[in-house]
Parts: structure tokens; sequence; C-alpha cells
């Protein structure tokens, strides 16, 4: 959108005009719900925040002079509300980051239903650098920060913001904003891989990608657990939110997918999420193959390292009415049918 359209509607905004407004919020509402995403590690946060964010931009409309654009005004108010969400709540990790691995020969257990969990991203931005920000190693990581460094990082690193620009967002100084980044920058390498997922898809090429894909829902398919660990690291990891449970290395893994996944029949749908290779789920009910998992795989070169398998919560079914990340809508976002 150029300046001068940016001016027009502004001003018609001002006036009171909704659908001036609308147009002038509309194209910047994916990027915005994507920060949002960024900051607070869920999907249905971010659309809460980001309602508020633009119910808040409408009212302060009178008060807003110009003076920066009006995409910086508003990840200025979109920050300050995801910063006001996360407030005094607690941080969302994955199963890894929440317990210890478990003994693959027992119950995975009772799922975990207070809202703890990192969930998956179905929006996935054209620029490489948007897709590396919302990868779920680095979304995850985000959320061990401190909601400050949190901002700092998101805003100078993958928004691209300079440091003044962050300092007024923050009502903090130049040097604070510097700092603050340092230390947010050191927390966030710890947790990542080295290379990012986009790099990895880049190095094997789509040809390969989409061959590992194929191996992995063949052999889930066929019930050959050999298979699946053949395409995993020596240290793969396996979890499954909303369960706390997880487990790491192939031995591990290998007992598990024995004893409880691969004792069912499955189907299976390649799909994206976070920006990486994701794998749709169908687990036969009884009378069809239901949405019941989604994979989100995260690679090491050529090997699987993570599997991060999201459940819906008809997979809980005998444990009464539990909460599961992935329900019916939840598997449309990635383009996935309810049933095969």
């Amino acid at each position: 959108m150029s300046a001068l359209a940016d001016t027009q509607l502004l001003t018609a905004a001002r006036d009171g005009d909704e659908d001036a407004y609308r147009r002038l919020v509309e194209p910047r509402a994916a990027e915005l719900h994507a920060h949002c995403y960024r900051m607070l590690g869920s999907v249905h946060d971010a659309e809460d925040a980001l309602q508020e964010a633009l119910l808040r931009a409408w009212r302060g409309l009178p008060r807003f002079e110009g003076r920066s654009s009006v995409r910086s005004w508003l990840y200025r108010i979109a920050t300050n509300t995801c910063l006001d969400a996360v407030s005094g709540r607690q941080k969302r990790v994955l199963p890894i980051d929440y317990g210890p691995g478990a003994d693959p020969h027992d119950s995975p257990g009772m799922p975990v239903v207070e809202n703890v969990w990192v969930e998956p991203y179905a929006g996935v931005e054209e620029d490489f650098e948007q897709r590396e920000s919302v990868e779920l190693a680095f979304v995850a990581a985000l959320q061990h920060l401190p909601a400050t460094q949190r901002a700092v990082l998101i805003l100078r690193e993958v928004l691209g913001f300079s440091a003044a620009e962050v300092a007024e967002t923050l009502d903090t100084t130049v040097a604070g904003v510097n700092s603050a980044l340092q230390r947010a920058r050191k927390a966030v390498d710890e947790r990542v891989p080295e290379a990012s997922q986009q790099a990895t898809l880049r190095e094997l090429g789509d040809e390969r990608a989409r061959e590992i894909v194929e191996r992995y829902m063949a052999a889930l398919e066929s019930g050959d657990v050999d298979a699946v660990v053949a395409l995993l690291t020596e240290d793969a990891t396996w979890s499954m939110p909303p369960c706390p449970a997880w487990y790491r290395g192939r031995e591990a893994v290998s007992a598990f997918l024995a004893e409880y996944p691969l004792q069912e029949r499955w189907r299976h749908v390649p799909t994206r999420a976070n920006g990486q290779l994701a794998v749709g789920c169908y687990m036969w009910d009884g009378e069809k193959y239901a949405a019941a998992v989604l994979d989100v795989l995260t690679l090491r070169g050529e090997k699987i390292v993570d599997v991060t398998a999201f459940l819906a919560p008809w997979v809980f079914r005998r444990f009464g009415d539990a909460e599961g990340h992935m329900t019916i809508d939840e598997f449309a976002r990635f383009g996935l049918p309810a049933s095969l």
C-alpha cells in the first residue's frame, strides 16, 4: 500500500469511516497475527490479541499524529497488547521443556489440559526470514525469554525495526533495547538448532524433502517400526502435546511406536506447519480414517531429529472429555480434511 493511499484512508478513518479503517489494517492483518503468535506461542491467543490490538488502534486513531508509519504504529499497539496478555500468564512450552523423558513402556498418560503448550501455526509467509521466524523451535525458544526481551528480539531481528523505534514502542532507552537484545540472542541461540529448517530444506531440495515425507508416511501406514526408526537421528525426540510424555533416542521411540501408535491403522496426508514439513495423520475409528494427529517434522540434514505430534481431543476418548490441540477446525487450517 502506498504512503498516499495510507494517508487518504487514515484521514477517512479518523472521520469515523469504518470501511476505510478496515482497508487500512486488512493488508497488514496476516503479518500482525504472525507477530502475535511469535509473542504468545498460541494461535488462539494471537487471534484474541490481534482483535484487541485492532480495537485499541481504532479507538486511538484520534491520537495518532502520523510521526511514524501506520505499520510501525500498529506493531507498537500489537506488541503492547501481547505484553499485557503475557503478564501473569504461565509460559507456553513443548513437552521436552515441561518435564523429563518418559519410559516408552508406560502409558503416555493423561493430557495436561491447562493452556501450557506451544501450538502449531498454519500461516506461512512468503519471505524466507519470516518463515524462519515461525519455526517451532524458534517460537518455543522465544517463550523462555522474559516478555520484554522477547519483544525486543522479534521487533529488531525479525521485523527489522531500529533500536530507537523499539525503544519508543516499549517506553525504554536505546541502551536498554541493545542490552535486552544481546541477552535474548544468547538465550535463543542456546535453544535453536544450528541450521534453520528453511536452510535445511533449501539444501535438500523439494524432491528429496518430498521423498523423506513419503517414506515416513509409508512406514507408519505399514506399521514398520524399523523403517520409521531408520529415518530418525540417533538422538531423535518424539513428543505429543497435550500429553506431557516424550521420548528420546531411537530405542525409546521404537519401543513407544511398537507398543502404542503402530497398533492402530493409519493413513496420511502431507502438509506444512510452522514453515516445516508436516503430516496429517488419520486413525481408523471403526468407521473411517479420522483426523487424529498433526506431526510436525524437524530435520537435521536428511534425518528427522524431532517429531512433535499434536493430538486431537478424540484420541483421548478413553479419558472422557479432554482438550487437545487439533480440533476439526484446526486441521482445516492446515488444508486437511476431517476424515479420509
